[in-house]
C-alpha cells in the first residue's frame, strides 16, 4: 500500500558512526565519527544507546529546534525489545513510538511520521534508528571473540545512528510518498546470506510502489536499496527482470556504498538499520541538494529473523518499506 503525502519535509538530519564507517568512502559526509566501538562506554549495548543520544542531540543543535518543540519521536533498533531506543529515550521527556522492522526501520519510521504530520495531528517529529556491529553480532550470531569463520555472502552490521527532523515546514527534501511492504517468505534459511533473504521483499515493494504511483523506473534518478550487499544486488536485478520484466537502472545499494569492499574486512557489504539512513542522510542528500538527483526511491530492507526461529530451521521472513524523496532545489 502506498501513501501520498502533500506537505511533509525532512528539515534536517544527523549521522553518527563508528570507526569502520569513518574509514569508508563516505566518511567525510558524516556529522560525527568515533574511533572505537565502545564509544567510551562499558559495553556494546550502552555504546549503541550513546549513538542514538548523540545523533538526536546533534540533530537538535543543527536544526535549532528544541526537544520540547518536537511532538513525537519514532525509532527502533535491532536489539531485543528495542532496548537501545527505549533506554536512549529515557533522557527525553517526549511521546515515543518504538518500532521494529529490522533493517527497514528507518523508512517505516519516516512513513509513520509523515502520516501523523500530513493528517495534522502533529507538527514536528524526529525519527531515528541505530545498529552496532558488536551488539548485533552477539545477539543474532555469536560473539566475534569466538573467531568463527563466515562465508563471503555475510554482511557486516554497520555501527551508527541516524536521525531526521520532519515537519510540514518546507525543507530541502520532500517526502513525496511511502510504500508499506508485506512480509515475504524468502525461502532462505541461511543467516549468513541476508542479501538473498531480503532481495525478494525489495522487488515486491519496488514493483508495488511503481504500480500504485503509475510510475516507471525512469521516473527516478536513483533507486536505492538498503542493505542487500553485492550478492543481494545481483539477485534483486535478476529477479526484477525475470519476475516483472523490469530492468533496474540507476540503481545502487547502501550496503555496498558504505564501505570499501576491496580493502575493508566487511564481506559482502554493510547491513543494519543504520545502514540505509547513514548513506542517504549524508552522501545522497548532499548530491540531491547539489542537483545531481531530483527524485530518489529509498527501499530499505529487513530480515525479520530471531535466533530461535533460525535454530528451528525455518525460512527467514523479510520486508521492505520504501519512500520517495524529492529535492526542493
Amino acid at each position: 500500500m502506498t501513501f501520498k503525502f502533500n506537505n511533509v519535509y525532512i528539515n534536517d538530519v544527523a549521522t553518527v558512526t563508528g570507526p569502520y564507517e569513518k574509514a569508508g568512502p563516505l566518511g567525510k559526509y558524516f556529522d560525527m565519527c568515533y574511533d572505537d566501538l565502545y564509544l567510551h562506554q562499558k559495553n556494546w549495548e550502552e555504546a549503541e544507546i550513546k549513538l542514538i543520544k548523540d545523533s538526536i542531540d546533534l540533530l537538535v543543535k543543527k536544526s535549532s529546534v528544541g526537544v520540547d518543540m518536537v511532538d513525537l519521536f519514532i525509532g527502533g533498533d535491532l536489539l531485543n525489545q528495542i532496548v537501545a531506543s527505549n533506554y536512549a529515550m529515557m533522557d527525553f521527556n517526549n511521546s515515543f513510538i518504538g518500532i521494529y522492522a529490522a533493517c527497514a526501520t528507518s523508512t517505516l519510521g519516516l512513513i509513520l511520521g509523515s502520516m501523523f504530520i500530513d493528517s495534522g495531528y502533529i507538527k514536528k517529529a524526529i525519527t531515528f534508528t541505530s545498529s552496532h556491529n558488536m551488539s548485533a553480532e552477539k545477539q543474532y550470531r555469536y560473539p566475534t571473540e569466538y573467531g568463527g569463520p563466515k562465508p563471503k555472502s555475510t554482511t557486516f552490521t554497520a555501527t551508527g545512528s541516524a536521525s531526521a527532523l520532519i515537519s510540514s515546514l518546507k525543507g530541502p527534501i520532500k517526502i513525496e510518498s511511502g510504500t508499506v511492504g508485506a512480509v515475504i517468505n524468502s525461502t532462505v534459511k541461511d543467516v549468513f546470506n541476508m542479501g538473498a533473504v531480503m532481495a525478494k521483499a525489495a522487488a515486491d515493494t519496488i514493483f508495488k510502489h511503481l504500480q500504485d504511483t503509475g510510475r516507471s523506473i525512469d521516473d527516478y534518478d536513483l533507486i536505492l536499496t538498503g542493505d542487500l550487499g553485492i550478492y543481494g544486488m545481483k539477485i534483486l536485478k535478476d529477479y526484477m527482470f525475470s519476475k516483472y520484466n523490469i530492468c533496474l537502472k540507476n540503481y545502487n545499494d547502501t550496503g555496498v556504498m558504505l564501505y570499501n569492499l576491496e580493502s575493508q574486512p566487511v564481506y559482502a557489504g554493510a547491513s543494519g538499520p543504520a545502514c540505509a539512513p547513514l548513506v542517504t542522510y549524508s552522501y545522497i542528500f548532499d548530491k540531491m541538494q547539489k542537483g545531481k538527483y531530483k527524485r530518489v526511491l529509498l527501499a530499505a530492507t529487513g530480515a525479520l529473523m530471531s535466533p530461535a526461529m533460525v535454530n528451528h530451521k525455518l525460512n527467514i521472513p523479510s520486508i521492505c518499506h520504501a519512500i520517495s524523496l524529492e529535492a526542493m532545489v
